[in-house]
């Protein structure tokens, strides 16, 4: 589960009152008496999405906004424990094909449509259709072959192999319920204003602008560890787009935004010693925040020149030298979020002459003139793009330094900033040796998705996932197993097992966890991360009169 807490910086204690956790809740800030009503607003530095339906595509920013509208069958507490949402129970059966779930009566969405089975049934083949051209969601629910409405209040899940990551799918935004007569609208109106059951609407989206969420007064369907039943207390959020780190964080300075989101190193640091700013520190689970090597061409198909590129790099030092004791070294491959992430540090202990007898070895013997190894004629070059939707400016430092380390060795390690839509463009290109490349889902399941040979073809959307391009048939079997058991104790093992081979082979390298960090004004109580894949939501919220 996502560690989240919710840290007072210097002289925001009696702004913000005291921290208190509701019962099950991830935690929370509660302060002192807080006017209802107000319009709370939202700076993010996150791409804008292109759609604001998860179903399309499926990436973090269309999560943070889609927190705010829509909901999922199930959530996951602050223990890791599934939780009720939209389903009230459920039930696996013994051969794990069959997962039937009691949905909650009398909730409509905000159209006035009913919730019910048939709604279920329908967002489910809305994830599974090409047309939709989903890619996260598409690949949560890829074992489910169908959906019977039972009756009315009774969803049954067939499944084309036991998925023991089901609940854990299920419980993220990008496999959320959505009305189907919104769905049937079509994908451009649909992608304008998903319409869903959540505690705001969307009103009004400006592109490259802002959206208007406001609240819906009907709510009714808040997840089992919620802070209160019915409404929200804001009348409305406005969720602006500022792309440039420090307006955003003057914006928060002068209270012209109540919240920002990606925050960077440096302004964290400053904003400790500010007054009236509390940070929410809400790691993502899945994934950690990794350089992968794409095994499915050279020179990363030899397991010598990726072990020999760890051992050229000093991941350790830069981040101390970047990052101000904001985020703290993995050697994992799961998000230290997950609490079956398994790590080694031992394997990528830094030693330049060891990575330079390992490209000795590979046959990357000779140099040119600027003393980039070559091999048969060919450089060692590798091509590097990065997004920089997704990467802050310190972790593109960082990555420079890296290649900087990487060119004593003889590597030549060449950085391409692009926008999120060209960066996605040169991975299905194949046009990439690096890649940093963020995946967040609840759960350990998040290694099949990213490793497993079967994503290495890509879902409707064109993306694939295992963008290391790893096909080891050993990796599969045990991914397959853990897939199929419904026993503890055996998927722990088993992606113990996995993480150990992908380590011991170089198919990454860890860097930290992915990082999600909001500054808020101490004025702003009540919000928190959702246990689930660590986004905002403010159906808590309140801003202080």
């Amino acid at each position: 589960m996502p560690r989240t807490r919710t840290r007072l910086l210097p002289g925001a204690a009696l702004a913000a009152g005291l921290l208190a956790a509701t019962a099950g809740c991830a935690q929370t800030a509660e302060g002192p008496e807080a006017a209802d009503g107000g319009i709370l607003v939202y700076a993010s530095g996150d791409a804008e999405p292109t759609c604001l339906d998860p179903h399309v595509g499926g990436n973090y920013p269309q999560a943070l906004a889609a927190t705010q509208f829509l909901e999922s069958l199930v959530s996951r507490d602050a223990s890791g424990e599934i939780i009720p949402w939209l389903a009230e129970s459920w039930k696996v059966s013994g051969d794990g094909l069959s997962w039937e779930f009691e949905l909650r009566d009398g909730i409509e969405f905000t159209d006035g449509t009913p919730f019910d089975a048939e709604a279920v049934k329908t967002n489910i083949e809305h994830l599974q259709d090409p047309e939709t051209a989903s890619s996260t969601g598409y690949l949560a629910v890829a074992k489910v072959a169908s959906v019977e409405a039972v009756d009315a209040g009774t969803a049954r899940f067939h499944l084309s192999a036991p998925d023991s990551a089901l609940l854990e799918s299920l419980a993220q935004p990008w496999t959320a319920i959505q009305s189907p007569a919104g769905i049937a609208r079509g994908t451009d109106a649909n992608c304008l204003a998903p319409i869903g059951t959540g505690p705001f609407v969307v009103e009004d989206w400006v592109k490259q602008d802002r959206i208007v969420f406001t609240r819906n007064d009907d709510y009714a369907s808040a997840p089992a560890d919620a802070g209160h039943d019915g409404p929200a207390y804001l009348a409305g959020i406005e969720w602006r787009f500022i792309a440039d780190a420090a307006t955003r964080y003057a914006a928060l300075q002068a209270g012209e935004v109540d919240i920002i989101d990606n925050a960077q190193p440096d302004t964290i640091a400053q904003a400790d010693e500010a007054a009236g700013i509390v940070e929410l520190d809400a790691p993502r689970p899945g994934a950690s925040n990794r350089i992968e090597f794409n095994g499915g061409q050279a020179p990363f198909d030899d397991v010598r020149v990726r072990e020999a590129f760890v051992r050229a790099v000093d991941v350790d030092a830069a981040i101390a030298g970047l990052f101000f004791d904001t985020a703290a070294r993995s050697s994992s491959p799961l998000s230290s979020a997950e609490p079956l992430a398994y790590g080694d540090a031992s394997l990528f202990e830094v030693d330049p002459e060891a990575a330079g007898r390992l490209l000795d070895e590979a046959g990357w013997t000779d140099r040119d003139d600027d003393g980039t190894r070559m091999k048969d004629g060919a450089r060692l070059e590798l091509r590097f793009p990065v997004s920089t939707n997704q990467s802050v400016a310190a972790e593109q430092s960082l990555f420079e330094q890296l290649a900087a380390g990487a060119k004593t060795v003889g590597f030549d390690v060449r950085i391409e900033l692009m926008d999120l839509s060209s960066w996605y463009a040169a991975l299905a290109a194949n046009e990439y040796e690096l890649v940093s490349a963020p995946y967040t889902k609840v759960g350990p399941d998040v290694l099949r998705i990213v490793y497993h040979s079967d994503s290495t073809a890509p879902a409707p959307s064109g993306y694939f996932a295992n963008l290391a391009q790893v096909r080891d048939p050993e990796i599969d079997a045990a991914l397959d197993a853990a897939s199929a058991s419904q026993g503890p104790d055996e998927r722990a093992a088993l992606y113990e097992q996995v993480q150990q081979r992908l380590l011991a082979n170089y198919r990454l390298l860890p860097i930290y966890d992915q990082q999600n960090h909001f500054l808020h004004r101490a004025e702003l109580t009540g919000v928190r991360a959702m246990p689930t894949v660590s986004t905002p939501t403010f159906l808590d919220a309140k801003l202080a009169g």
